[in-house]
């Protein structure tokens, strides 16, 4: 009996263990549509957050219509502190955007973040967290992919992975980076400007969200052409925004567009309307905004 009990223990846990590598995770997770204005909705989803034991780190209005909002709490940054170049996961971002006569409230879903960030741990209490606060209709964003495959995710041969960033910066020391990079971003240069900063409990890493306004000579790298060019989609992925850049140790990175965009719109054509082939010049044009704004 007792080892008909330890088969029956050790087959539910192979499936288990199955079931949950055969998940399909997706970007986003909607969390409610309904009538109302974003100001109204901003107000009662910052309540939500709150209550829920979330920090609201920064939040902003990338363009007309829209607004986001970036939240950490303690799993957040502990698993980043235990997660190599954890950072870019040490906060999710919430968007309510106006989609007709509705407001929709987004936000990313931890889950899928976790992997494609290669974390240690899958963040699923803060996806039920974000869940029992703001609601959860439906992931969406992509067909989806595994926790496996996003682990692994680039979005075509020679194309970046997540371990392949952009180096924009090396300074003598963290506190000496950080430091810098908060400054020369307050000061609102090269189009790009701070929308938060959070530092990673226990370990010489911050990350800072920033928003990106170009001109019509750097249109390219501007947040309202990128999302007008891929985001077309009937729910919308405003959440997808802001951009990071990241200190760790003396050094700041940013992960290069065509992953970081790509972990995020993993579906998009390459060639024809609304496809990475109209935000070709993107990449170079974000990498270059970044580097001259917080470069030594």
């Amino acid at each position: 009996m007792i080892k008909k009990f330890l088969l029956s223990v050790a087959l539910l846990s192979v499936t288990s263990a199955t079931f949950a590598a055969d998940v399909i995770l997706k970007p986003f997770v909607l969390a409610s549509k309904s009538a109302g204005t974003v100001a109204e909705k901003t107000v009662q989803v910052k309540t939500a957050l709150t209550s829920a034991g979330f920090t609201i780190a920064g939040e902003y209005a990338p363009y007309a219509g829209a607004h986001v909002i970036v939240v950490t709490n303690d799993e957040l940054k502990s698993n980043a502190a235990a997660s190599e170049f954890g950072g870019y996961g040490a906060v999710q971002r919430v968007s309510l955007t106006e989609a007709g006569k509705e407001v929709q409230v987004s936000y990313t879903n931890p889950v899928y973040m976790s992997h494609v960030y290669r974390m240690k741990g899958d963040l699923s209490a803060v996806s039920t967290a974000l869940g029992n606060a703001l609601g959860r209709v439906e992931e969406f964003g992509a067909q989806g992919m595994t926790a496996k495959k996003a682990r692994k995710y680039h979005y075509t041969i020679g194309m970046e992975y997540f371990d392949e960033p952009s180096l924009l910066a090396e300074y003598a020391s963290y506190e000496e980076a950080v430091q810098a990079v908060d400054a020369k971003l307050a000061n609102n240069k090269n189009g790009v400007s701070k929308v938060y900063r959070v530092d990673v409990t226990g370990k010489k890493e911050s990350v800072f969200g920033v928003g990106l306004k170009g001109s019509d000579g750097t249109k390219y790298m501007d947040d309202r052409f990128v999302m007008s060019e891929i985001d077309f989609r009937d729910v919308k992925s405003t959440a997808h925004l802001p951009y990071e850049v990241l200190v760790s140790g003396n050094k700041v990175y940013a992960l290069y567009a065509r992953f970081r965009i790509a972990i995020d719109f993993p579906d998009l054509s390459m060639m024809g309307k609304n496809s990475f082939m109209n935000i070709m010049k993107t990449p170079e044009a974000i990498r270059e905004a970044l580097q001259k704004t917080v470069q030594k």
